[in-house]
């Protein structure tokens, strides 16, 4: 645990952004006991002119402008910063010295108005821990000369196409600067300690608590009832991109007395598939939050059929903590992300194993299993993953002779 210290927090997404956060999430449970700084990404010259109209760019023109306050108290211990700037927009430029001159002024412009809020706050030997923001996250550990600067690793990033342009050279040398990389997958893990050896595994975060099934106070949904068991689901966005819908579609043939349950929206592709001409296959749409668990309660086994590509081989899969907090036998493709979860899952390489494996999962289920998943999702909660992190920190701050 570190506690009573000042965190500095930069991501790619504003606080005030609608989906989830990795980065939110770690800031809050950072708040509970040190004083933390949520910096949001400045406006850049190309979002001002193409998106003029938005409200982003207007709340930041705003601040810009002395119109409002750019620095927000969220809590009694968080706070988040507007940056009082305009950065020019960088990543059409060509490789080599004329991105690296323009994105060093643009760390310049940010850390300036970080040095700002820190002063106006009395932040004083303050951690910068930076959510995956290799571009403006650059420069800063020499511009603001932190007690500790920590990179956290939680995408693929360097394989998006937007990234992957400077990306390639730029984090790499990024990771090599750090103090300590912070990463959510093994793989990315491995791929940190490439050039630096303090690169440490510290999982991720997860709210489960929804999915706690105490005394069986979940029902289970209406519609799940009227369908035979064995009941194979998933429940998420159905994206062709992520999901094997060749997978999907031999498994229904192969198992035509099993029944395939999917609850979420479908891209283009899940629609026009095959599987909505097989019998036993049941797509039911996309249901709010707070109805999930409803359905995953009925599932014999839960899935989360993974392509194996740039966007999924290193990503860790929030919903298998929420599949293993009801206890529920989890089928997943074998990634090295997926690793992580071994001992409690079952980890198919091929089409063939996904048959073998969810008759085997169907075959030994038992209440003793159930109790080993449970335990595992609630154990990756933010309150555990940010440990790990203050863990990595406090290690590295012995082994580097900083006091913290």
């Amino acid at each position: 645990m570190i506690k009573n210290k000042d965190i500095v927090v930069i991501g790619i997404q504003p606080w005030d952004i609608k989906i989830g956060s990795n980065c939110k999430n770690i800031a809050t449970e950072f708040s509970k006991n040190n004083r933390v700084l949520y910096v949001n990404a400045p406006l850049d010259r190309g979002t001002m002119i193409k998106e003029k109209d938005s409200e982003k760019v207007k709340t930041s023109l705003d601040v810009i402008n002395k119109k409002t306050e750019g620095l927000i108290q969220i809590n009694e211990n968080m706070w988040n910063l507007y940056p009082e700037t305009i950065i020019e927009s960088s990543n059409w430029l060509p490789k080599g010295k004329l991105f690296d001159l323009i994105n060093k002024r643009n760390n310049k412009k940010f850390a300036r108005s970080i040095e700002q809020a820190t002063i106006r706050l009395g932040f004083k030997d303050y951690l910068l821990f930076n959510d995956q923001h290799m571009f403006l996250g650059f420069y800063l550990k020499e511009m603001l000369n932190p007690l500790m600067y920590i990179y956290y690793m939680r995408d693929n990033l360097i394989k998006n196409p937007y990234w992957k342009k400077h990306g390639t050279r730029i984090e790499a040398l990024l990771i090599q600067k750090a103090d300590l990389v912070t990463n959510n997958s093994l793989l990315y893990t491995e791929y940190g300690a490439k050039y630096n050896k303090a690169s440490y595994m510290v999982g991720q975060g997860c709210d489960t608590s929804l999915f706690y099934d105490e005394g069986g106070r979940i029902p289970i949904a209406d519609e799940l009832k009227k369908i035979p068991k064995p009941i194979i689901g998933y429940v998420g966005y159905l994206t062709s991109r992520r999901l094997d819908i060749g997978l999907l579609e031999f498994m229904a043939k192969e198992r035509q007395d099993w029944n395939f349950v999917y609850v979420g929206p479908e891209d283009e592709k899940f629609e026009s598939s095959g599987l909505h001409t097989m019998s036993n296959v049941h797509f039911l749409g996309s249901r709010n939050e707070q109805e999930l668990p409803k359905y995953v309660k009925g599932f014999d086994i839960a899935i989360n059929p993974q392509l194996v590509n740039d966007a999924t081989i290193g990503n860790y899969p929030r919903k298998i903590d929420e599949y293993l907090a009801m206890g529920k036998a989890t089928l997943a493709t074998s990634t090295k992300a997926m690793e992580y979860f071994r001992d409690v899952t079952y980890l198919a390489k091929n089409r063939e194993e996904y048959i073998e494996l969810a008759e085997k999962a169907l075959k030994e289920d038992s209440p003793e299993l159930q109790k080993k998943r449970i335990a595992t999702g609630r154990l990756h909660s933010w309150e555990n993953s940010v440990n790990e992190i203050y863990k990595a920190i406090l290690k590295e701050a012995e082994f580097k002779n900083i006091r913290v």
